[in-house]
């Protein structure tokens, strides 16, 4: 998006960035004479989108560009000196170029861009007369039913602040609001006090979200026409993202109206004020994929969309992804002390184990009373300790022990396997007296309750997936896995279902369960 050179936006653009601004006299030197001019275009039956960037300025040179003037502008500060009726791409009468000649005016003193969370002229130019203030309230109403439609009577007002500063524009008995009730309500203004010198309730004070720092609020203003301006920017912190935030926290905190309207899970939500609506991001209540609609400017778009309020949408999302991070942080801590502690456990138990089984071998050599005795039985169950966790290695037949019931025989397997690895050591004789195996929902009624997982703090987001082998009632072999993947959540789950009491049969059973996602 490119601004094109001579034009009044190229000019408003290089003072920005040499932190200067117009003063009330050029201004109206620029604008009175220009009122005139779209005026005459108007009565002709032209209807114009006015903006900088379609206003030729040279500096002693001012008109309308007209063929700039038949397309909505582009540039977000040329699209906010449109009136709210001609936003959608249908260009304005002689009452909407009213609201453009405000809105150019009070850019062209300021600095900012007319709309949500603008202060008064007079806080941001605190010499400006008092009149002044009034005849842009009155150009800046929103609703145009209630805003005045005559940019000769507008010109007139201008000139009279400051005679000497522009051409006199022809003469007009007609006064601004002739023949319209004025709703100065309804302009992008906060109010002041209220009639009769009665102050208004102050705002409440926007949330203080980390990365945004408090900044003094305006002083009040008591004057009858109050102005809601967005705050001139500080060319000494343009590029601190902490000092940006801080100046909209300030600059939304002035106007306390309940001017905003959130739609979410298809209601609407509200109104709130501006500082409510900021109150509410914080909490995560709104983010920014919740759309917003200002009744004021009779405009609805994403949070996220809105110059004022994405970036503190930006902001609670990232805080809530740092708590979220270290919520996940904290599980896998947790989950790996917890199979630390379950992996010592169980090389203790293998050491006592083989320990035993040395001292009973020992016992038997010296009760022999033949050196030559030959053991009987034609499998041997040793052990390994693989990373702590027990388990069963067979012998020649690869099934691990055989014991009985039932009839048949089926091999026993140790625990700390893998539910493959169990499945795969699983070798069983199969018999016509074995008992029938249980039902898949007998084990369904334990694996599934998902009470477990609790412990191991599974977050809602994650996907569970088991796969345990069970054999006399225990998980002899166990796989778990999760997505998004997560080692340490996946060892604490196992732990868990391992301690699990099933149902107990003397074949190995195959079950799996999977936990979705919410």
């Amino acid at each position: 998006m490119s601004i094109t050179p001579g034009t009044l936006r190229a000019e408003m653009e290089a003072r920005r960035a040499s932190g200067r601004t117009f003063d009330l006299k050029e201004s109206l030197s620029v604008l009175v004479p220009l009122c005139t001019e779209i005026g005459e275009l108007h009565r002709e039956g032209k209807a114009l989108f006015v903006h900088p960037s379609a206003i030729l300025y040279t500096g002693s040179a001012v008109s309308l560009l007209e063929d700039k003037a038949e397309a909505l502008p582009v540039l977000p500060a040329d699209r906010a000196c449109i009136a709210p009726e001609c936003r959608k791409g249908t260009p304005g009468d002689a009452r909407a170029t009213v609201f453009s000649i405000g809105s150019i005016l009070y850019e062209m003193l300021t600095g900012g861009s007319v709309g949500p969370g603008m202060k008064r002229p007079t806080d941001v130019v605190p010499d400006l007369p008092a009149a002044f203030e009034m005849i842009l309230g009155k150009a800046l109403v929103a609703d145009a039913k209630h805003r005045p439609a005559d940019l000769a009577a507008l010109a007139q007002a201008l000139h009279n602040v400051a005679p000497g500063a522009s051409v006199a524009p022809p003469p007009t008995d007609a006064g601004l609001d002739d023949g319209v009730e004025v709703d100065v309500a309804m302009s992008l203004i906060p109010p002041a006090t209220a009639t009769g010198g009665v102050a208004i309730p102050a705002a409440p004070r926007a949330p203080n979200i980390p990365g945004a720092t408090a900044v003094a609020a305006a002083p009040a203003h008591d004057g009858p026409f109050p102005i809601a301006v967005v705050q001139a920017p500080q060319v000494r912190n343009a590029n601190d993202p902490t000092q940006r935030l801080a100046d909209l926290k300030a600059a939304l905190e002035s106007d306390p109206r309940p001017r905003y309207v959130v739609i979410k899970d298809g209601m609407d939500h509200g109104p709130f004020s501006a500082v409510e609506v900021l109150q509410q991001i914080a909490t995560g209540n709104f983010t920014g994929d919740n759309p917003l609609r200002d009744s004021i400017l009779n405009e609805e778009k994403f949070i996220k969309d809105w110059e004022q309020f994405a970036p503190y949408a930006e902001q609670a999302k990232l805080n809530r992804d740092i708590k979220q991070e270290k919520k996940n942080l904290e599980a896998v801590v947790v989950a790996e002390r917890k199979g630390t502690q379950y992996k010592a456990l169980i090389g203790v138990a293998v050491t006592l184990f083989l320990g035993a089984g040395f001292a009973g071998w020992l016992l038997s050599v010296r009760g022999s009373k033949k050196d030559d005795k030959e053991v009987q039985g034609d499998t041997v169950v040793a052990v390994e300790v693989d990373a702590g966790l027990g388990k069963g290695k067979s012998g020649p037949a690869g099934g691990g022990a055989i014991g009985g019931g039932g009839g048949g025989k089926y091999p026993v397997l140790g625990g700390g396997m893998s539910c493959e690895g169990a499945r795969s050591k699983y070798i069983e004789d199969y018999s016509k007296d074995a008992p029938p195996d249980l039902s898949a929902g007998s084990f369904g009624n334990v694996l599934n309750r998902g009470n477990y997982l609790n412990s191991c703090s599974v977050p809602p987001s994650t996907e569970v997936s088991i796969c345990a082998a069970i054999q006399n009632g225990r998980a002899v072999g166990v796989t778990v896995s999760t997505r998004p993947s997560n080692p340490g959540i996946n060892s604490c789950v196992a732990g868990q279902v391992r301690a699990l009491s099933f149902p107990a049969h003397p074949r190995l059973d195959v079950t799996t369960t999977t936990f979705a996602a919410n």
